[in-house]
């Protein structure tokens, strides 16, 4: 999340943070079909579009063989392919997912990364606020869970957004449907609840894996995690788009405060 070489050097932290909000305004950066070739930039984070090259590949391998798959998340794998492509990407080897490998085992392998990473994709400290948004309901619940999203890391919200918009597509292909010819299709019957049952503990963790009472949840949390996880997949792409109103009051404190904040964001756009 650092500056680029070419912006204004001497920024408060409190500027700082303001813009990278505004990083998340741009409907552009939500376009999956976007020139990542392009130099130029909507926003102020310099690499705008910080996803692990394994969770990128591993939602690519899965939206393009494995959407019809049933039981996708719950069938069992080959631990000793899921090992090996392991190692393959932390050797940081350019691993390529084709057709050659099972959709199980590249969905086990997806799993694996989110439950070990070393902070989980939703930050521990956010765990308990995240977690009290189940008690919400309706557009208070929504308000506070995109407020939430704005303090993830840009690498976490991201890498958040990029498993969200895949789950998804996953459950959009939960039921079964026909062809153009009549013919059958099954569904994957991974509904937007299973997803969530399935990838919340992965992305909310109470505790480091392998630490004391790691994955000993009690009913309430795990009740809470796999609804909040829910909101997260049904309303991912307003949840991380500020809307008009928060931007302009941005741009006005902005105004207020650093008045060459937003000189310099008139010359860049």
């Amino acid at each position: 999340g650092a500056m680029s070489v070419d912006s204004i050097t001497d920024l408060s932290d409190n500027a700082s943070e303001l813009l990278e909000a505004l990083q998340l305004s741009h409907p552009h950066e939500l376009d999956p079909r976007r020139s990542r070739g392009k130099k130029k930039q909507l926003s102020l984070n310099p690499i705008t579009w910080q996803v692990p090259r394994i969770v990128d590949r591993c939602c690519t391998h899965l939206e393009t063989h494995g959407l019809q798959t049933v039981g996708i998340f719950r069938v069992g794998s080959s631990k000793k392919r899921v090992q090996q492509l392991r190692e393959e990407f932390d050797q940081g080897l350019d691993v390529f997912l084709d057709e050659h490998q099972s959709v199980h085992d590249v969905a086990a392998l997806l799993k694996e990364f989110l439950r070990d990473m070393p902070d989980s994709l939703i930050p521990r400290e956010l765990y308990g606020a995240f977690l009290s948004t189940a008690s919400l309901e309706g557009q208070a619940q929504l308000d506070t869970l995109q407020l939430l999203l704005f303090l993830l890391p840009p690498c976490h919200s991201d890498t958040l957004l990029r498993l969200l918009r895949f789950l998804a597509r996953v459950a959009r292909h939960a039921e079964s449907s026909c062809d153009p010819e009549g013919r059958q299709i099954p569904g994957n019957k991974m509904t937007v609840s299973n997803l969530a049952t399935v990838f919340g503990p992965n992305i909310l963790q109470k505790e480091k894996p392998g630490e004391k009472d790691a994955g000993a949840l009690n009913f309430e949390d795990s009740a809470a995690i796999i609804l909040v996880l829910q909101r997260l997949i049904e309303h991912h792409h307003s949840l991380f788009m500020v809307s008009p109103e928060m931007q302009c009051d941005v741009l006005r404190r902005l105004f207020q405060t650093d008045p060459d904040v937003i000189e310099y964001l008139l010359r860049r756009k």
